[in-house]
Protein backbone atom coordinates (compact mmCIF):
# COMPACT_ATOMS: atom_id res chain seq x y z
CA UNK A 1 0.00 0.00 0.00
CA UNK A 2 2.87 2.35 0.88
CA UNK A 3 4.47 1.54 -2.47
CA UNK A 4 1.23 2.39 -4.33
CA UNK A 5 1.02 5.80 -2.62
CA UNK A 6 4.62 6.59 -3.67
CA UNK A 7 3.87 5.67 -7.30
CA UNK A 8 0.72 7.83 -7.36
CA UNK A 9 2.58 10.73 -5.71
CA UNK A 10 5.57 10.44 -8.08
CA UNK A 11 3.35 10.35 -11.17
CA UNK A 12 1.39 13.36 -9.88
CA UNK A 13 4.69 15.29 -9.78
CA UNK A 14 6.35 14.05 -12.97
CA UNK A 15 3.39 14.11 -15.38
CA UNK A 16 3.02 17.93 -15.29
CA UNK A 17 6.80 18.37 -15.62
CA UNK A 18 6.90 16.11 -18.68
CA UNK A 19 3.90 17.98 -20.13
CA UNK A 20 5.63 21.34 -19.68
CA UNK A 21 8.81 20.10 -21.34
CA UNK A 22 6.83 18.82 -24.31
CA UNK A 23 5.00 22.12 -24.70
CA UNK A 24 8.29 23.99 -25.12
CA UNK A 25 9.05 22.26 -28.41
CA UNK A 26 9.90 24.51 -31.31
CA UNK A 27 6.91 25.59 -33.40
CA UNK A 28 6.90 27.07 -36.86
CA UNK A 29 6.33 30.83 -36.87
CA UNK A 30 4.30 31.41 -40.00
CA UNK A 31 3.91 35.11 -39.20
CA UNK A 32 7.60 35.61 -39.99
CA UNK A 33 6.97 34.72 -43.61
CA UNK A 34 4.79 37.79 -44.18
CA UNK A 35 2.94 38.80 -47.31
CA UNK A 36 4.59 40.04 -50.50
CA UNK A 37 4.01 43.74 -51.12
CA UNK A 38 4.34 45.69 -54.36
CA UNK A 39 6.76 48.54 -53.66
CA UNK A 40 6.26 51.79 -55.57
CA UNK A 41 8.63 54.76 -55.61
CA UNK A 42 7.61 58.30 -56.62
CA UNK A 43 9.63 60.01 -59.37
CA UNK A 44 9.56 63.06 -61.59
CA UNK A 45 11.62 64.07 -64.61
CA UNK A 46 13.88 67.10 -64.18
CA UNK A 47 14.53 69.66 -66.93
CA UNK A 48 17.18 67.35 -68.50
CA UNK A 49 14.67 64.43 -68.60
CA UNK A 50 16.50 62.53 -65.86
CA UNK A 51 14.38 60.63 -63.34
CA UNK A 52 14.73 62.03 -59.81
CA UNK A 53 12.94 61.01 -56.63
CA UNK A 54 9.90 63.10 -55.78
CA UNK A 55 7.41 63.49 -52.93
CA UNK A 56 3.61 63.62 -53.03
CA UNK A 57 1.99 66.02 -50.56
CA UNK A 58 -0.80 63.61 -49.63
CA UNK A 59 -1.96 60.18 -50.78
CA UNK A 60 -4.81 57.82 -49.96
CA UNK A 61 -4.94 54.44 -51.71
CA UNK A 62 -8.02 52.22 -51.73
CA UNK A 63 -8.76 48.88 -53.35
CA UNK A 64 -11.46 49.37 -56.00
CA UNK A 65 -14.72 47.58 -55.26
CA UNK A 66 -13.97 47.12 -51.56
CA UNK A 67 -14.02 49.25 -48.45
CA UNK A 68 -10.30 48.60 -47.86
CA UNK A 69 -8.13 51.65 -47.27
CA UNK A 70 -4.54 50.60 -47.94
CA UNK A 71 -2.90 53.99 -47.34
CA UNK A 72 -4.85 56.56 -45.32
CA UNK A 73 -4.04 60.23 -46.01
CA UNK A 74 -0.29 59.71 -45.76
CA UNK A 75 1.72 62.93 -45.97
CA UNK A 76 5.04 63.49 -47.80
CA UNK A 77 4.88 60.22 -49.71
CA UNK A 78 8.12 59.06 -51.37
CA UNK A 79 7.29 55.37 -51.52
CA UNK A 80 4.34 53.10 -50.84
CA UNK A 81 4.00 49.32 -50.32
CA UNK A 82 0.74 47.84 -51.59
CA UNK A 83 -0.68 44.31 -51.47
CA UNK A 84 -1.95 42.56 -54.57
CA UNK A 85 -5.00 40.29 -54.67
CA UNK A 86 -4.04 36.64 -54.52
CA UNK A 87 -7.54 35.45 -55.49
CA UNK A 88 -7.58 37.19 -58.90
CA UNK A 89 -5.12 38.02 -61.67
CA UNK A 90 -5.61 41.79 -61.44
CA UNK A 91 -5.74 44.39 -58.70
CA UNK A 92 -7.39 47.80 -59.18
CA UNK A 93 -6.09 50.58 -56.94
CA UNK A 94 -7.50 54.09 -56.59
CA UNK A 95 -4.91 56.78 -55.79
CA UNK A 96 -6.60 59.83 -54.24
CA UNK A 97 -4.44 62.97 -54.07
CA UNK A 98 -7.18 65.38 -53.02
CA UNK A 99 -10.98 65.45 -52.88
CA UNK A 100 -11.14 66.17 -56.62
CA UNK A 101 -8.09 64.39 -58.07
CA UNK A 102 -7.77 60.61 -58.38
CA UNK A 103 -5.99 58.11 -60.60
CA UNK A 104 -6.96 54.49 -61.10
CA UNK A 105 -4.17 51.94 -61.52
CA UNK A 106 -4.93 48.42 -62.79
CA UNK A 107 -2.11 45.97 -62.09
CA UNK A 108 -2.22 42.62 -63.89
CA UNK A 109 -0.23 39.84 -62.27
CA UNK A 110 0.18 36.08 -62.04
CA UNK A 111 -0.30 34.25 -58.75
CA UNK A 112 1.68 31.06 -58.23
CA UNK A 113 0.98 29.09 -55.04
CA UNK A 114 3.81 27.08 -53.49
CA UNK A 115 3.95 24.77 -50.51
CA UNK A 116 5.90 26.29 -47.61
CA UNK A 117 5.54 23.69 -44.83
CA UNK A 118 3.04 21.47 -43.05
CA UNK A 119 2.63 24.09 -40.32
CA UNK A 120 2.38 27.15 -42.57
CA UNK A 121 0.64 25.65 -45.59
CA UNK A 122 0.73 27.46 -48.93
CA UNK A 123 2.08 30.89 -49.84
CA UNK A 124 1.69 32.77 -53.13
CA UNK A 125 4.39 34.33 -55.29
CA UNK A 126 3.22 37.16 -57.53
CA UNK A 127 4.68 38.47 -60.75
CA UNK A 128 3.60 41.70 -62.48
CA UNK A 129 2.63 41.34 -66.14
CA UNK A 130 1.25 44.79 -67.07
CA UNK A 131 -0.04 48.08 -65.68
CA UNK A 132 -2.82 50.33 -67.01
CA UNK A 133 -3.64 53.71 -65.45
CA UNK A 134 -5.47 56.99 -65.83
CA UNK A 135 -3.46 60.19 -66.30
CA UNK A 136 -5.19 62.81 -64.20
CA UNK A 137 -2.11 63.52 -62.12
CA UNK A 138 -0.02 60.44 -62.84
CA UNK A 139 2.18 60.80 -65.94
CA UNK A 140 3.52 57.26 -66.41
CA UNK A 141 4.38 54.00 -64.64
CA UNK A 142 7.44 51.88 -65.30
CA UNK A 143 7.69 48.24 -64.16
CA UNK A 144 11.18 48.10 -62.64
CA UNK A 145 11.06 44.56 -61.20
CA UNK A 146 8.14 42.28 -61.98
CA UNK A 147 8.76 39.84 -59.08
CA UNK A 148 6.80 41.00 -56.03
CA UNK A 149 8.65 39.98 -52.89
CA UNK A 150 9.08 40.28 -49.16
CA UNK A 151 12.34 42.18 -49.17
CA UNK A 152 11.36 45.66 -50.31
CA UNK A 153 12.73 45.70 -53.86
CA UNK A 154 11.24 48.37 -56.11
CA UNK A 155 8.51 47.03 -58.38
CA UNK A 156 6.94 50.16 -59.87
CA UNK A 157 8.28 53.63 -60.56
CA UNK A 158 5.45 56.17 -60.50
CA UNK A 159 6.22 59.30 -62.55
CA UNK A 160 4.37 62.55 -61.82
Amino acid sequence: MKQLIRIVFASALFCPVIGMLGSCSEEADCSMVGRPMMNCLVYTLNEMDIAVRDTLDSLTVTAFGTDSILVNAQQDVRDVALPLRYTADSTILVFRYSQQTTDTVTVRHTNTPYFLSMDCGYQVTQSLTSVAYTRHRLDSIYIFDNEVGLYGSTNLQLFY
